[in-house]
């Protein structure tokens, strides 16, 4: 796993070594880069679910102006650590659970990454909470990455919705209307 763009191009990080945790594949990751290139530098990023820290990286390397990078496991706090350590722009780790922190943060995002558990319903509990707490900006974007068998309806949330498939990965693209 490395960082596929930006000031810190061909980074290599350290990942989990336990089976518990998916990290994101590198060409799922320049997918989803690709559908939001142009909506991420001077923006304010959250990468919730961060397990390694890669997406959030990513976002800091292509240029976000502050990146919050939130789990719930020590283990994973631990490694986003080391993976960003020697990086020098504006971010924060957080170790909360990820619903605990939509709650509790005042800050509105520009960008919201999120790559939950596939065998969950919390990536659309926390769609659900942000968009009903008004936490995007005005053009705000959530990237959400699920399993391809998994099939959503955001209709409800009055959102632009766009859907791409890789192999068993989808990548859902959120935009307010």
């Amino acid at each position: 796993m490395r960082v596929i763009a930006g000031k810190y191009r061909g980074k290599k990080l350290k990942e989990f070594e336990l089976l518990s945790t998916r990290p994101t594949l590198d060409r799922v990751k320049e997918a989803m880069f690709s559908l939001i290139q142009f909506d991420i530098a001077s923006n304010v990023v959250l990468d919730l679910f961060s397990g390694t820290g890669a997406l959030g990286l990513e976002a800091i390397s292509r240029g976000a102006k502050k990146t919050y990078l939130v789990d719930n496991n020590k283990q994973a706090i631990a490694l986003i650590k080391e993976n960003l350590k020697k990086v020098t722009e504006d971010y924060e780790i957080v170790f909360s659970d990820a619903l605990a922190f939509l709650k509790s943060t005042k800050q509105k995002f520009d960008l919201v990454l999120l790559d939950p558990p596939f065998n969950s319903n919390l990536g659309t509990k926390a769609i659900d909470y942000i968009l009903t707490n008004n936490l995007l900006t005005e053009n705000g974007i959530i990237v959400f990455e699920t399993s391809a068998e998994n099939d959503f309806d955001f209709s409800p949330y009055n959102v632009k919705t766009l859907k791409r498939i890789y192999g068993s990965v989808a990548i859902y693209k959120l935009t307010k209307e």
